[in-house]
């Protein structure tokens, strides 16, 4: 018998391929929640991003701040485009946005869920909801025991962990550590940024659909470049959902306390900006600063920035010396932030950390430490940024984890 711990994708998607392949083998999902599949109806604000329409491997990787290198091989062989042909043979058609999102056609998760929910059920997975695992425990003779919450204990050939990875839901860590696995201490990855700074976050809702957010200095600084939103507690948008991905860690250690810069005319730069200043400041001399200057910012977000470099109205444009012009510049080129925090993104729970990735085998999902344990999806150390690609590490992962499963069991 094959024991999957965690009805999340990954956990799921493996019990299915497992039943797929060796439909003799019993497969039980064990799940401690009430609910199956629980993050995929919450995604996507409800619509699940099922994956991204990239469909390079050597390009998909680069979305992964950790875990992009072991993912490469596995992507290979299954990819988001076969992910988008299983789909569509259960009668889901995809359908891809702009940004390369993909999503199904009706926009609702429920559709994803509902194609998970009934192939497990034709092909005889006993999913069992509400069941928590307390203990999996090696056994002499080779395969484990599987001891439940209640009390009940379930002999498993083989195990299989997908349990998320969650920062609230641990158990997945522990049952991997008990087992002999290295855990990377977890910290979240995918968050907005908090700041002090009460003359921006006036203008919550203000939206810059390309801008260059940084933290750390020289060469350890990160940097990312997007869509950047204001919030009524900070920043967040998709420039800074990555930029805190890849400095997940590093944020963390500062306990969310640094100095972010936004460059809010990246395509422009401080140069040319500083040129574009005196020319409009010739051009329009008897206008206020505070009204509207080049680069075509959001009204609001220019006012704000103005004021902040010290050219509240009346100051017009005729007045402003050099250096006035260059505090300007600073504050479109270089605004400074402390941040006070991390804030979750909507229904974002992605999690920088998780099992060693050095202690599983690629190939097949299988434990270096421990063989018969496999595992699958978030509860490894394997993030990617928004878009997508935390779902596909899961269908990735499970799939190959779910064919290893099968193998094992049926030889």
């Amino acid at each position: 018998m094959i024991v999957v711990i965690g009805a999340g994708p990954a956990g799921l998607f493996a019990a299915i391929t497992a039943r797929e392949a060796a439909p003799d083998v019993p497969v039980v999902v064990l799940e401690k929640s009430a609910k199956a599949l629980a993050k995929v109806l919450v995604s996507g604000g409800g619509r699940c991003n099922v994956t991204h329409a990239c469909f390079d491997p050597r390009e998909l990787v680069t979305r992964y701040p950790r875990g992009g290198r072991e993912l490469r091989g596995p992507l290979t062989r299954f990819g988001p485009a076969e992910v988008v042909q299983w789909f569509v043979a259960r009668g889901v058609e995809l359908k891809t946005e702009p940004d390369g999102r993909m999503f199904p056609v009706s926009n609702d998760a429920r559709t994803i869920a509902g194609a998970l929910l009934d192939a497990a059920r034709d092909l005889g997975v006993d999913l069992r909801l509400g069941c928590g695992v307390r203990e999996v425990a090696p056994c002499e003779g080779g395969g484990f025991t599987v001891v439940l919450i209640d009390g009940e204990a379930l002999h498993a050939d083989h195990v299989l962990v997908a349990t998320g990875g969650r920062t609230t839901s641990s158990d997945g860590y522990a049952l991997a550590a008990s087992l002999g696995h290295a855990i990377v201490p977890p910290v979240p990855s995918l968050f907005s940024l908090d700041c002090e700074a009460k003359w921006l976050t006036a203008l919550a809702g203000v939206a810059v659909p390309d801008a260059e957010v940084s933290v750390g200095e020289g060469r350890d600084a990160i940097t990312r470049r997007g869509p950047v939103l204001v919030t009524h507690r900070g920043v967040s948008g998709p420039a800074v959902l990555v930029l805190s991905a890849w400095a997940a860690r590093v944020m963390h250690d500062c306990d969310y306390r640094t100095e972010l810069r936004i460059n809010w005319l990246p395509n422009i730069g401080p140069t040319k900006i500083a040129v574009l200043l005196q020319e409009f400041a010739h051009a329009h001399g008897k206008q206020a600063v505070a009204l509207g200057g080049p680069g075509g910012l959001p009204k609001r977000l220019w006012t704000a920035l103005a004021e902040h470099a010290g050219a509240a109205e009346p100051q017009r444009w005729g007045d402003l010396g050099r250096a006035a012009r260059d505090e300007l510049c600073a504050a479109l080129c270089a605004t400074r932030l402390e941040t006070t925090g991390q804030s979750v993104h909507k229904e974002e729970f992605v999690t920088c950390g998780g099992v060693d990735l050095r202690e599983v085998d690629f190939r097949t999902m299988e434990s270096r430490v421990r063989p018969g344990l496999y595992l699958a999806g978030e509860v490894l150390d394997i993030d990617g940024v928004t878009g997508g690609f935390n779902f596909q590490n899961c269908w990735t992962t499970g799939r190959l984890a779910g064919l290893a499963l099968a193998e094992a069991a049926a030889g």
